[in-house]
């Protein structure tokens, strides 16, 4: 019988959520007590108990980590915060556990497949980097830093997705937007208007907005987001992490994160900061010029700030470019886009959604079961529009962790978008994170969990999504699905010109990311008395646009949480998806050929191969530079 999607409740939710993960913990403790019984086992069957363990505790972590960021009822998501801290006391256990370490070094890796051996020693090096060879007192002190960077995690994301802020603004300090955003934004009783940090409101203000102070004040606001309450749940983070990367053998916690990465070392992010700063440099130079040109003409004494770059790179396009993103709007209806994206996908896959009409936990959520060749690949729920209490960014979510003839792997898309009429940003945003959940979906048959789904080097899990955005500025692509309220297809010369204009601001696109790239390592790094002094001194050493008083960007910068000091991860990614993309013929970014040997070579073997194995069997060669820098140069 082949396996069946996660049948889940249409009430009742927290006693749902707890008996799933709580089960599935039961399941894994068990698995682990049975494989250390003593009974002497071969090297298969003990790699075989360790995946049942390992499937157990994935499913019950996806669980508990998804419901945290979009569950509707904050007792479900307070419920799913305790789950998540029992999880990792488990996860801690298990990498603390010396009988269980010593059973598995006492394998023999001689006759295993290729894979096999491959999780071994996945499995030693864990252990290894979890500290289990150290003494007591060290294992206890790493036990007790891990439970309580668990806590503080979830703080550092509590804070940012609860703080939304908001400015009250007089009617015509709307002026500029478009016309559905101030229709969606009528008067008060008072006669203001109230706009929010919440990106809906936020990212088409701070590009449209002609009242410069009102753009201030909306951009302090959003840069103000967790602010004070996650200055002190930073330091605390930080030096927790230094301390556990000491503790386990690393000079420092970047060396022990990218010790597993592509990267290799924190020395190496420290060199590739330095390498893409020097390479962008030209190019963000000549685009401040630029800006900063069109904002003289405003005001001559004046320079260009966070609150400014959106508004006046958006004139720039306008004036000089020919490209009205108020009017380029117009195309891309959300329910349109939404399946213009599942049709292009699906043909460049060779996949197809069929909508299925099931339990959610929510009514925006929409859900599809993924066929390939008539056979049932997987599930995925698109979740898209923003709510109280909602992970606020962009992001694919594992909810289950595919394994070959027993899991069905299922990923949630969870965006934050308008529900009517979406900026092409978000589209090009939209493909993006599609391309984590194609991926999630298509390196689900694996028979280790270890390597399911999107499971290579987190270094490299950004660059398949990174090129999938190309299809979003494909003038052909997006004649198949964006049109205007007449039903008129967006002109291709329209598309040619936008492609003109977002090669205009990539300089000062990857400064700003270069910026933020410091950001994480360096504060890791360095762990610097007072963070908001030095985020100022890094971004304005790396990021060009000056940074607004009175904010503190890194009490927001959830990425900080997640991806820690490895923000490198998004240009080490680009740099690598340029190049994947150069493999494609862009006069027809639908040919089957290249398309079908990207999906077997790239995204189908899931973590079972180092990333730098899975480029060179699709590219017929290791990576290179060549590509991101021709780009960055043209």
């Amino acid at each position: 019988m082949s396996p069946q999607p996660l049948a889940l409740p249409s009430d009742d939710w927290s006693e749902w959520l707890d008996g799933y993960v709580r089960g599935r913990l039961r399941t894994a403790s068990a698995t682990l007590r049975r494989l250390a019984d003593g009974t002497r086992r071969d090297t298969a069957d003990v790699l075989i108990l360790w995946n049942d363990a390992d499937i157990a505790l994935r499913g019950a972590e996806s669980a508990a980590l998804f419901f945290v960021e979009v569950h509707p009822d904050p007792e479900v998501r307070g419920l799913a915060e305790k789950l998540v801290q029992e999880v990792d006391r488990v996860k801690t256990d298990r990498g603390l556990d010396r009988a269980l370490y010593e059973i598995v070094a006492a394998t023999d890796s001689t006759g295993l497949a290729e894979v096999a051996a491959r999780l071994r020693d996945h499995v030693l090096r864990d252990f290894r980097r979890s500290g289990v060879d150290r003494d007591d007192r060290t294992r206890a002190r790493l036990r007790d830093i891990s439970e309580r960077l668990t806590e503080l995690t979830q703080d550092f994301g509590r804070a940012i997705r609860d703080d939304v802020r908001s400015i009250r603004l007089a009617p015509e300090q709307l002026d500029g937007l478009p016309a559905d955003f101030i229709a969606a934004h009528p008067p008060a009783a008072d006669g203001l208007v109230t706009v929010t940090t919440d990106y809906p409101d936020f990212r088409p203000f701070r590009t449209f907005a002609r009242d410069g102070a009102a753009r201030r004040d909306l951009n302090v606001a959003f840069e103000s987001r967790g602010w004070p309450a996650n200055d002190a749940v930073l330091h605390e983070m930080l030096d927790l992490r230094d301390e556990q990367a000491r503790l386990v053998g690393f000079d420092n916690w970047p060396d022990y994160d990218a010790d597993i990465k592509m990267i290799g070392s924190g020395q190496a992010i420290a060199e590739f900061i330095e390498r893409i700063s020097i390479a962008a440099a030209a190019a963000g130079q000549r685009d401040f010029d630029t800006l900063l040109a069109r904002r003289h003409e405003d005001d001559a004494a004046a320079t260009i700030d966070r609150s400014e770059v959106g508004y006046y790179m958006e004139l720039v396009r306008r004036e000089q470019y020919d490209v009205d993103a108020r009017e380029v709007r117009r195309y891309f209806d959300f329910t349109r886009v939404r399946a213009g994206l599942l049709a292009v996908t699906g043909q460049l896959f060779g996949l197809e959604y069929r909508p299925v009409d099931v339990p959610s936990w929510h009514a925006d959520v929409t859900a599809y079961d993924v066929y390939a060749d008539g056979e049932r690949h997987g599930r995925i729920y698109l979740d898209l529009h923003p709510r109280e209490g909602k992970y606020k960014h962009a992001a694919q979510f594992e909810l289950v962790s595919g394994i070959t003839d027993r899991l069905l792997p299922e990923g949630v898309l969870v965006c934050n978008f308008s529900r009517e009429l979406m900026e092409h940003q978000e589209v090009v945003t939209l493909f993006h994170e599609f391309g984590h959940l194609i991926h999630h979906v298509l390196g689900g048959r694996q028979e280790w969990a270890r390597f399911s789904g999107v499971a290579t080097e987190w270094d490299f899990v950004e660059a398949p999504s990174q090129m999938l955005e190309e299809w979003a500025w494909d003038p052909t692509i997006l004649g198949l699905f964006a049109v205007d309220e007449t039903g008129a297809r967006i002109p291709v010369d329209l598309v040619e010109r936008m492609r003109a204009a977002k090669d205009f601001g990539k300089g000062i696109s990857i400064q700003t990311q270069v910026g933020y790239t410091a950001v994480s390592y360096l504060l890791h790094r360095d762990r610097p008395t007072d963070h908001t002094a030095a985020v100022f001194d890094m971004m304005e050493r790396y990021g060009l646009i000056a940074s607004l008083p009175d904010t503190n960007f890194q009490a927001s910068f959830g990425h900080l949480a997640g991806y820690t000091s490895a923000y490198y991860t998004y240009l080490w990614s680009l740099v690598i998806s340029k190049d994947l993309f150069s493999a494609f013929d862009t006069g027809d970014l639908l040919e089957p050929a290249v398309a079908q040997r990207y999906r077997d070579r790239i995204l189908a073997p899931g973590g079972s191969k180092d990333a730098a194995d899975l480029i060179t069997d699709f590219l017929g060669r290791p990576f290179t530079f060549d590509a991101f820098a021709a780009w960055l140069a043209s």
